[in-house]
């Protein structure tokens, strides 16, 4: 939705985090194969090859704070395109949410408005 907004680097760090998160619960479902297939067609970038960076790594290269936001809600419509939020899903979440200093009610917000979002895709 907003990916194209994110500079190269960026975006090719979040196919990197993207494909983290796909399969950190070590069950790549077709939803989230779809959504990361979406997320490369609008990056122009079906033809990466994943260098499997760390988190750390990953997250490093996001700076902006727009850009920070772009990634949390993105994140946020991968984990929840298989209808279930996965306990390792929600602690790489929690972990980007402290990486990248979101508080608590900015990271509800974020919740809802993917929830809401998810409700009227259905």
């Amino acid at each position: 939705m907003f990916l194209a907004e994110l500079h190269s680097e960026e975006r090719e760090a979040f196919l990197e985090l993207a494909n983290l998160i796909a399969a950190i619960d070590g069950n790549r479902s077709i939803f989230e194969e779809s959504i990361v297939n979406k997320y490369k067609k609008e990056m122009d970038l079906e033809d990466y090859q994943l260098k499997g960076l760390a988190m750390e790594d990953i997250l490093k290269k996001f700076k902006s704070e727009r850009s920070k936001n772009i990634v949390l809600a993105e994140l946020f419509q991968l984990i929840y395109s298989d209808g279930v939020f996965h306990e390792q899903e929600s602690e790489s979440i929690r972990i980007i949410k402290e990486y990248f200093g979101f508080n608590s009610k900015e990271f509800a917000s974020f919740k809802d408005w993917i929830d809401k979002i998810k409700e009227l895709s259905l």
